[in-house]
């Protein structure tokens, strides 16, 4: 009987192949199906970087009138300390004046 564990030359050379035939059909590439979406994807990823860029645009939008606003606050707060001094001085003007006709009016 011939031993199964024993095998000829002949054997291992069709074993190699056969290993090398597997190997190379692993490696084959294999045939691609397009995808039917290919054209809606690239739709979706346009209209999702719009949607980006309109989110950061009102973003950037918000914070520049907000900043506008604060510029506008102090430019109020500004003006009105502006006035106040200038009404204060104008009544130590007044009071000044009323104490020098005062004056003259205790003179004579």
């Amino acid at each position: 009987m011939k031993d199964p564990l024993k095998t000829g030359f002949t054997d291992r050379l069709a074993t190699a192949a056969e290993a090398k035939k597997a190997l190379l059909a692993k490696m084959k590439p294999k045939p691609t199906i397009p995808d039917p979406d290919f054209d809606k994807r690239e739709e979706l990823r346009a209209a999702e970087l719009e949607a980006v860029r309109k989110a950061r645009a009102d973003a950037k939008e918000v914070l520049r009138l907000e900043a506008l606003a604060r510029e506008e606050e102090a430019l109020a707060l500004v003006r009105g300390e502006r006035k106040e001094r200038k009404q204060l001085s104008k009544v130590e003007q007044k009071a000044k004046r009323d104490a020098r006709y005062a004056a003259r009016k205790a003179r004579r």
